[in-house]
């Protein structure tokens, strides 16, 4: 059976997803200047690092915010465009073995979507995500190097930032630890360091992801929730999103190669319109 290719296409940014015979074979993410070389990067990419044959492969379904930009088959391959949502919530699905979930997307904002192998329904979106992340990291410590705000993050002491239940109230709140967040960046002083600042900004970003994330589980009447997109692949992403699963008991679900799920569930879907 021929290769079916999958391509997630950012601004600057492209993750590709090869299958074969309903398997992952290969996968990659290149970054250009311009979505349209992004694209034709990272299928050359492809090709080139996997040995891959431009015959070998029947067709590439492209999604993301740049798939409007190839005008013509990338290599002279039927090329496809599958709608976004639709392909997030695919690869969630596939991703995390489940059959109906509610997906989480971390971009550059955030879209919370109910996804099932028929049907994907985006629920709602926040403007809160990996922009927010790497804006606030710019504007407090002059890099916006996510793996390096990341490290800095590590070495900050959230507790010099939030305030906590336990900074508050003595006799605690019904349900909720004394540790839980009461209020980000809610103790913050002059003298923080910018760790500090960065372990509150980290904190802030996926714990109003999570929050979000617990009431699109609720509004749907599902415990799973599947974690995708570039934000996965940062350490804080477990860290902070995992207590969620005591406090509200829900699944919070961040499964391997979640970074590339959209490019993923492009593959696995039946595309809307030939370029």
């Amino acid at each position: 059976m021929k290769i079916k290719v999958g391509l997630d296409i950012g601004g600057s940014t492209t993750k590709i997803v090869g299958m074969q015979d309903g398997k992952i074979i290969a996968r990659e993410i290149v970054r250009a200047a311009d979505p349209v070389t992004s694209a034709f990067g990272a299928v050359g990419k492809l090709i080139n690092d996997h040995s891959i044959s431009v015959n070998d492969i029947e067709q590439i379904n492209i999604t993301g915010v740049g798939s409007g930009y190839p005008q013509a088959p990338i290599f002279g391959i039927k090329t496809v465009v599958v709608e976004e949502f639709k392909a997030t919530g695919l690869g969630g699905l596939y991703l995390s073995g489940l059959d109906h979930a509610v997906v989480v997307s971390m971009g550059t904002g955030t879209a919370y979507l109910e996804a099932t192998k028929d049907s994907v329904r985006h629920i709602i979106g926040s403007g809160v995500g990996g922009g927010t992340l790497v804006g606030l990291g710019m504007a407090l410590t002059g890099t916006a190097d996510a793996v390096k705000l990341s490290d800095m993050a590590t070495s900050g002491d959230i507790l010099k930032c939030d305030l906590t239940i336990g900074d508050i109230t003595k006799n605690g709140v019904t349900g909720l630890p004394m540790n839980v967040t009461a209020s980000n960046f809610g103790k913050a002083a002059d003298d923080l360091s910018r760790e500090d600042k960065m372990a509150g900004v980290f904190n802030l970003v996926y714990q109003a992801v999570g929050t979000v994330a617990v009431m699109a589980s609720r509004q749907c009447n599902l415990k799973d929730v599947v974690f995708t997109g570039q934000l996965t692949d940062l350490k804080e992403c477990q860290q902070y999103l995992l207590p969620f699963e005591d406090l509200y008991g829900v699944n919070m679900i961040i499964p391997e190669d979640a970074v590339f799920a959209t490019a993923l569930g492009s593959c696995l879907a039946e595309g809307q319109a030939d370029q």
